[in-house]
C-alpha cells in the first residue's frame, strides 16, 4: 500500500470528524425547517424519518459495494454527497423536497458511516494496536463542533443557508484532505456481495444495537426523565445528555490506551458493569447532583463498547469483515432509530423510569456476553 500508516490514521480521523460534523450541523437547522415549511410536529417527525430510512438502506448497500470496490472510493463519494446535500436542507421549501434532501443526506451519511468503519478496522489491523476508540472519539468531537459552530453562526445573525454552506465546506474539506491519505485496500472479489449476520456476528450486532439504543434513548428522553422526577428545572433538562456525551467522548479519547492495558474482554465487561451502576444511581438516587452523575457513568461505561465490537467484527472468521462491519453498523443505527420510539411506547404504558430500568436490563447483556464475543480475540 502506497499510503503509510500515519497518513492512513489521519485520513480515518478526518472521515469520522466529517461524519460527526455534518450530522450535527443539521440539528440546529431543524427548527428553521419546521418554520419554513409550516408543518406540525407529526409531519416533521415523518420527514426526519426520511434521513433514517436513507441511512439504513445505504448501509445495507455499502457492504455490497465495499466487497467490490473497497472503502476508499465509497468514503470519498458519499462524504461529498453528504456535503452537497447539506445546503439543500436549509432551502427546501416543500415537504417533498425536504424529505428527498434528507433521504439523500441520510444515504450519504449512512454509507460513509459503514465505509469509514470498515477502513478503520483495516487500518487498525495494519497498525497492530487498538485505534477504534480514538476514531470514534473524533466523530463525537465533530458532532460537538458541528452543532456548536452552526449555533454560534445562527446567533450572529447568519441565514440558515449560509450556515449550511459553511458546514458543507468543512465536511468537503475534511473528505478531500482524507482522499489521498486513505488506504486502497484490495476488495474481496471472490467473496459474497451480501450475507445476513450469523453466529458471533449476530451476537455482536445485537450488543451494538443495545448500546446504540441506549445512546438514542438518553438523547431523546433524558431531559424528560430528569424533569419528570423533579431533579432539575425545565431549562436545565439538557444537562443529562450533555454530561453523558462529554463522558463518552472523554472515555473514547483514552479508550485505546485502556484497551491495550486491560484487553477487549475487560473493556467490554467492566464497561457494561459501569453503565449498569450508572443506571442504578440515576434511577434510585434522589439527590440531583449524584443522580446526574449516573449519566457520567453510563457515558464512560458505554464509550468503548462499540469500538471494541467493531474491532471484533473485523477479526472474526464467520463472515467477511466488510459485511460484518456493515451488518453491525446497520443494526446499531436501527437501534438508534427504533429504540427511542420503543422507549416512548413503554413509557406511555408503565412510565419513563420503568422504561429506563428496561434499558438497564438490555444493557446487562453486555457483561453477560462479553466473554462470548471476545474469547477468540487476542486482546481478551
Amino acid at each position: 500500500m502506497a499510503v503509510d500508516g500515519i497518513q492512513a490514521r489521519l485520513a480515518t480521523r478526518f472521515s469520522f470528524l466529517a461524519a460527526g460534523f455534518g450530522l450535527a450541523s443539521w440539528a440546529p437547522l431543524v427548527p428553521f425547517a419546521k418554520s419554513r415549511l409550516d408543518v406540525d410536529d407529526g409531519t416533521l417527525g415523518l420527514l426526519l424519518l426520511c434521513l433514517g430510512v436513507g441511512s439504513v438502506l445505504a448501509m445495507a448497500l455499502t457492504g455490497m459495494l465495499n466487497a467490490r470496490f473497497g472503502s476508499k472510493p465509497i468514503i470519498v463519494v458519499t462524504g461529498l454527497v453528504m456535503a452537497i446535500a447539506l445546503p439543500f436542507l436549509a432551502v427546501a421549501s416543500t415537504p417533498f423536497t425536504l424529505g428527498a434532501a434528507l433521504f439523500v443526506f441520510g444515504a450519504g451519511l449512512g454509507s460513509l458511516d459503514v465505509a469509514m468503519n470498515i477502513h478503520a478496522v483495516e487500518v487498525e489491523k495494519a497498525s497492530g494496536r487498538p485505534l477504534m476508540s480514538g476514531f470514534h472519539a473524533l466523530f463525537s468531537i465533530g458532532g460537538f463542533g458541528g452543532a456548536a459552530s452552526v449555533t454560534a453562526l445562527l446567533s450572529m445573525g447568519l441565514a440558515p443557508v449560509a450556515c449550511a454552506i459553511i458546514s458543507a465546506a468543512v465536511v468537503a474539506a475534511a473528505i478531500l484532505l482524507a482522499w489521498p491519505r486513505l488506504m486502497a485496500f484490495k476488495p474481496d472479489e471472490d467473496g459474497p456481495l451480501f450475507a445476513f449476520p450469523r453466529g458471533i456476528v449476530l451476537v455482536l450486532a445485537i450488543l451494538a444495537a443495545v448500546t446504540f439504543l441506549t445512546e438514542g434513548a438518553i438523547l431523546d428522553w433524558s431531559a424528560l426523565l430528569l424533569t419528570g422526577a423533579g431533579l432539575v428545572s425545565l431549562s436545565q433538562g439538557g444537562i443529562g445528555y450533555i454530561v453523558f456525551s462529554l463522558a463518552m467522548t472523554a472515555g473514547r479519547l483514552v479508550g485505546d490506551a485502556v484497551t491495550v492495558r486491560i484487553g477487549d474482554f475487560r473493556t467490554v465487561f467492566w464497561g457494561g458493569v459501569v453503565a449498569l451502576v450508572g443506571f442504578a444511581i440515576l434511577l434510585l438516587v434522589k439527590a440531583p447532583v449524584i443522580a446526574i452523575g449516573g449519566f457520567v457513568l453510563i457515558g464512560l461505561g458505554a464509550s468503548n463498547i462499540v469500538p471494541v465490537l467493531f474491532r471484533l467484527a473485523g477479526s472474526q472468521k464467520t463472515m467477511p469483515s466488510g459485511l460484518a462491519v456493515a451488518a453491525i453498523t446497520t443494526t446499531g443505527y436501527a437501534g438508534i432509530l427504533v429504540g427511542p420510539a420503543g422507549v416512548g411506547a413503554v413509557a406511555h404504558v408503565v412510565g419513563l423510569p420503568v422504561a429506563f430500568w428496561m434499558l438497564a436490563g438490555l444493557m446487562s447483556l453486555i457483561p453477560l456476553f462479553a466473554h462470548t464475543v471476545t474469547k477468540s480475540s487476542s486482546g481478551g
